[in-house]
């Protein structure tokens, strides 16, 4: 089996990946960071640049797991991810959310609650700590 992090280079997605790496090697299990976009914006900040990815390698590394990284170009993000989850069979799938206020709750950003209604896997939602990352 596969734990699977949906991963931006954020802190909601650094508590995701360190989540992730955790329920990793505590099962045993293989570790896959997907950090997807859709191309269509000049400028993504949840897409991560070379040098992201290699501070999450060095990061995993130090906690002494390997893992595979994903960067597709989709059409849907949500969609592709929830499509690798069910390509590598997942345990679980990690993903970080933000902090919201009380009428945010009411109204879940739409990746998260898309993935939170359509997985066919159990989904660990992580808040992040500190979201000045």
């Amino acid at each position: 089996m596969t734990v699977v992090v949906g991963w931006t280079p954020d802190a909601r997605g650094y508590a995701a990946l360190v989540r992730g790496a955790r329920e990793a090697r505590a099962h045993g299990e293989d570790l896959l960071v997907v950090n997807a976009t859709t191309g269509t914006a000049a400028v993504d900040d949840r897409f991560a640049a070379a040098s992201d990815v290699t501070e999450v390698r060095t990061l995993l590394a130090s906690l002494g797991i390997e893992a595979e990284v994903r960067q597709p170009v989709v059409r849907d993000v949500t969609e592709a991810l929830l499509a690798v989850t069910e390509e590598v069979d997942a345990s679980v799938l990690v993903i970080g959310i933000r902090h919201r206020s009380p009428v945010g709750k009411l109204i879940m950003g739409s990746t998260a609650q898309r993935i939170l209604l359509d997985a066919r896997c159990p989904v660990l939602a992580v808040k992040a700590d500190d979201d000045t990352r």
